[in-house]
């Protein structure tokens, strides 16, 4: 049996990381400890199948879990109830509009728990990559009231889901539904969700072998080395797109 050891990371290593094939099985792909949350580190992270998830009294934990939970865009569930809501709601939808404001949503105390990963760190962290157009979000509107959203990180044509909200009922799968229609139109490869959930299940979210995702990682960086585009087109709207895609 191969004997697990933990990777510790310094600050002044900017871009190193372990193979995540080195990651420990318990806790399920913890790949390294420490470093810190700067741009470059982030980017790299992620481009390696990695990302930071730790609370606010530990150091900061870097993860790539196996199996890796992935939504394919034309794999996207959208019950009859979520299309009505989506139709009849009256909802506006945004893109990048208010990127600290759903950062901060997703990080507010929630019934299951009273603490938060998305510490200070985190928030000043993912804004630089926002300002830097690598880290986007996805804004549901009521009125001028922000009732849910979502963001992630935006890197060649592939999307990683970091967190989303709600403050009205379906608020964030609304959110998913315009994200996804929208990466379709950009030829996006996948959504990263890193870890399963029964509600990512509902939707369409599936478990792949890490090694595969890896795989796919690779592909969607070479396919769009530009990244994609972060905007919604006038007129576009998800389920036209989805009833468009059908017919094509």
């Amino acid at each position: 049996m191969r004997q697990q050891r933990l990777f510790w990371l310094s600050n002044d290593d900017r871009l190193h990381f372990p193979p995540v094939e080195t990651a420990l099985t318990q806790p399920n792909g913890l790949v390294a400890v420490g470093g810190d949350l700067s741009p470059e580190r982030l980017v790299n992270a992620y481009r390696q199948g990695i990302f930071p998830w730790f609370e606010e009294d530990q150091p900061i934990l870097w993860w790539s879990p196996d199996p890796r939970a992935v939504l394919y865009p034309d794999k996207l569930r959208v019950s009859r109830s979520l299309a009505k809501r989506i139709r009849n709601a009256g909802f506006r939808v945004t893109m990048d509009r208010a990127f600290r404001a759903v950062m901060e949503a997703c990080a507010a105390p929630r019934r299951q728990s009273a603490g938060t990963w998305i510490t200070t760190g985190m928030l000043d962290a993912y804004t630089r990559l926002h300002q830097q157009g690598l880290a986007h979000s996805v804004e549901v509107w009521d009125g001028d009231e922000l009732v849910g959203g979502l963001y992630g990180v935006g890197l060649g044509a592939a999307f990683f889901g970091e967190s989303m909200f709600s403050r009205r009922t379906d608020a964030s799968k609304v959110a998913l539904v315009w994200l996804v229609r929208h990466l379709q139109t950009e030829g996006a490869r996948f959504i990263d969700c890193q870890v399963s959930s029964s509600h990512l299940a509902t939707l369409g979210a599936v478990d792949i072998p890490r090694a595969r995702f890896i795989r796919e990682l690779d592909a969607a960086l070479q396919q769009r080395p530009d990244g994609m585009g972060w905007t919604f087109d006038d007129g576009f709207h998800p389920l036209r797109a989805a009833e468009q895609e059908s017919r094509a």
